[in-house]
């Protein structure tokens, strides 16, 4: 499978540190890339070391904050001493994700830089009380059954988010579709092109219409297409791939879209990559309460 071997560079490398530095933002501490190759099937990816610190401490917007990526966001982005708004209909379910939260895994947050706000991405009101705060940046990453939150949540959500965006004056987005959606068909595995087109037709259909909406916005945009989702630990491996997607952990999916909107010069922006660390793997849906951070009876 052709791999268009990007080996993308994780966030806080040298430029940003030299541009925070020479506006007067403080770092406490900071880790230069580390880089190791790994070499197999014409594939070379790099892994890098992210920093331990924020240079200058943003406010970022998740949305859909209790979804299993959007924890990893939320988490990813309090440890590089960012603040969070995050907006779910269910706060009880905001938790410390399994892939970077290690032995916390589960355990609430208790950090007073996140603030967690009740609320439906359906309703302009409560899109509202997010952009009460002076947001730097937004994430999407919503998720759910159409039996339970309607076929076009979605699509609807991400109009009033980005209506609210433009109004606020907000311009960086990353929202997490999926491999398959637009014009990534073709990449998608066999057997998962069968799910999109009858089990998974009505969300497919939403999440294409989603995009639509996002590109149409006028927004500096990055449309995020992970492959197969776990939630192992993250790799720091992240491939942006031009065939076959392969698997990729929801915390490494989190740093690349946290790049996306705090990255000044994220070589992304306007464009719908697909992300894989697993360049070329076939994988098919792992529907198991495994995939989903959950135990097995």
């Amino acid at each position: 499978h052709k791999l268009a071997q990007i080996a993308y560079k994780s966030m806080r490398v040298l430029a940003p540190i030299f541009l925070a530095l020479s506006t007067a933002c403080v770092a406490s501490s900071f880790t230069l890339p580390s880089t190791s190759f790994i070499r197999g099937n014409s594939v070379t990816t790099t892994k890098f070391a992210s920093s331990s610190s924020a240079l200058c401490m943003k406010t970022i917007a998740v949305i859909g904050a209790s979804g299993l990526t959007a924890q990893e966001c939320v988490y990813q982005a309090l440890k590089d001493g960012d603040k969070v708004v995050g907006l779910t209909r269910n706060p009880s379910k905001l938790v410390i994700p399994k892939g970077s939260g290690g032995s916390k895994a589960d355990q609430p947050f208790d950090d007073p830089n996140l603030t967690c706000i009740a609320g439906s991405v359906t309703n302009p009101a409560d899109v509202a009380k997010v952009f009460e705060n002076d947001i730097d940046g937004v994430i999407i990453a919503l998720g759910g059954k159409t039996s339970d939150v309607g076929d076009t949540m979605l699509t609807d959500g991400t109009v009033n988010i980005i209506n609210a965006m433009k109004e606020k004056g907000v311009k960086r987005l990353a929202v997490v579709t999926s491999i398959g959606a637009g014009d990534s068909k073709d990449q998608a595995p066999f057997f998962f092109k069968i799910l999109m087109a009858t089990a998974m037709k009505k969300i497919f259909n939403d999440k294409n219409n989603q995009e639509k909406a996002v590109e149409a916005s006028g927004l500096d945009y990055c449309i995020v297409r992970p492959g197969g989702l776990t939630v192992d630990a993250p790799t720091g491996v992240i491939n942006v791939i031009d065939g076959e997607a392969g698997s990729i952990s929801r915390a490494d999916v989190a740093t690349f879209c946290l790049d996306a909107i705090t990255v000044d010069d994220f070589p992304y922006i306007g464009k719908t990559p697909c992300i894989s660390s697993v360049g070329g793997t076939s994988w098919v849906k792992d529907r198991s309460k495994a995939a989903r951070g959950e135990t097995e009876m």
